[in-house]
């Protein structure tokens, strides 16, 4: 059977028995929703930290949220944050009732005359933010525990999920090396009956989502000729944290053929950080577009993207920031010679920090313990028959497609268990 692969950035995935953050043995999970004042409306990526730690986690698109909290941490406060909307924080013993619900308000930005709110320049402000990287972000090495989840869907079924904790070695972001990375944990399931004559793997795993770090990684976005492929305009102001943010609306300009990048950067007005960014591929020629991301494919097919889009958030510790939250969505269209109907296929990957450490002692991954970048995540990784699979690591709680998924290859493997008996 003829195979063929999406690629956008290599990489691949080893099970490694170890990790940095031992697994805690006592811990107390809390949960709940954060929804917006008023409307209800759930809100999808909202950040959860626990004060005075490294610990956290963001809501899933239904607005829900998993907490683990080691017992040693008591009395502790919950700040919850959403661009846009005005930070709130509540104890974290009133989360213990996962029906808990949080509720955020919208922040009105206080009016003002243009030149006030407005940067003078908005091309400068962009080269500032990422020319002064090594000053505002990470500058020294860190450890970090991360929850990693890809999904692929044929229109709206799943056929594929894969999900791992991973340990991320970051250099500071002044820094040339690479970023390093080995898996602790994994567990994926294929339903190939769904797929098709066709079989679709997503080459890259985790890295694909950390490579979204446009201040670590600017050259697949806004390398130094890049920026001035651009056209950078102010489109108003916005909150986060209590802090004024600075929208700037980006887009290649006309004069440019190859595909590039359109969206927002959402910058901190006062100390010139990118705290979020949100953009996608202009699909301008769906020829070019496809070869950026199919690898492989039979030859009486014909396949291209229609949709590439992609999302990074920062947080601020003591000053600095650091990487915190990434997500990928790719659409296609499969097309093949002879048939009345094309198939519709989505991918989409996330991967959010959980925890961190200074990396003090300046350890890193011997090689055979580092994610090459050329292997796809392993598709024997098991564990979906265990419900307590990911012990006291912190995950992004399943919408409610996946957990249905899920409990659906639980099922399937209780059957496969009672008939080898």
């Amino acid at each position: 059977m003829k195979r063929f692969k999406f690629v956008f950035i290599l990489a691949n995935l080893v099970l490694i028995s170890t990790s940095i953050f031992a697994q805690k043995e006592s811990f107390r999970e809390y949960g709940g929703v954060v929804l917006e004042e008023g409307s209800n409306k759930p809100l999808a990526l909202a950040t959860l930290s626990v004060e005075n730690t490294n610990t956290s986690t963001i809501t899933n698109t239904d607005g829900e949220f998993s907490l683990k909290v080691p017992l040693t941490t008591k009395n502790a406060q919950v700040v919850v944050s959403f661009l846009g909307y005005e930070t709130k924080t509540v104890p974290l013993t009133s989360l213990k009732n996962k029906e808990n619900k949080i509720y955020l308000t919208v922040a009105v930005t206080q009016l003002a005359p243009v030149d006030i709110n407005a940067p003078k320049n908005v091309e400068r402000l962009v080269w500032e933010v990422f020319s002064k990287k090594g000053e505002k972000y990470f500058d020294k090495p860190t450890i970090m525990t991360a929850f990693y989840r890809e999904t692929i869907k044929k229109r709206r079924k799943n056929v594929s999920l894969s999900e791992a904790v991973v340990t991320i070695y970051k250099s500071p972001y002044e820094a040339d090396r690479k970023d390093a990375m080995k898996i602790y944990k994994a567990r994926k399931s294929t339903d190939y009956s769904k797929l098709d004559t066709v079989a679709l793997k997503l080459q890259g795993g985790p890295f694909n989502t950390l490579y979204v770090d446009l201040i670590r990684y600017p050259q697949y976005v806004f390398s130094e000729n890049a920026m001035n492929e651009y056209d950078f305009k102010f489109n108003g102001t916005t909150y986060i944290d209590n802090r004024l943010i600075y929208i700037v609306d980006f887009n290649q300009l006309a004069t440019i053929t190859s595909p590039l990048y359109k969206g927002k950067l959402y910058i901190d007005a006062t100390n010139k950080t990118l705290t979020s960014a949100i953009y996608q591929l202009n699909i301008t020629d769906r020829n070019l577009a496809a070869k950026l991301f199919v690898r492989r494919k039979p030859a009486n097919v014909d396949v291209w993207p229609t949709e590439v889009a992609y999302r990074v958030d920062y947080r601020e510790q003591n000053g600095k920031w650091y990487f915190g939250y990434s997500n990928i969505l790719m659409e296609f269209k499969v097309d093949w010679k002879g048939k009345l109907f094309n198939s519709v296929y989505s991918m989409a990957a996330e991967m959010a920090i959980t925890d961190w450490e200074n990396n003090t002692d300046g350890a890193n991954l011997k090689n055979r313990e580092k994610l090459k970048s050329s292997i796809i995540l392993a598709d024997e990784a098991d564990g979906f028959s265990d419900p307590d699979f990911w012990g006291a690591y912190n995950i992004i709680e399943p919408e409610k497609s996946i957990e249905n998924a899920i409990k659906k290859i639980q099922r399937q493997l209780k059957r496969e268990e009672r008939k080898g008996a």
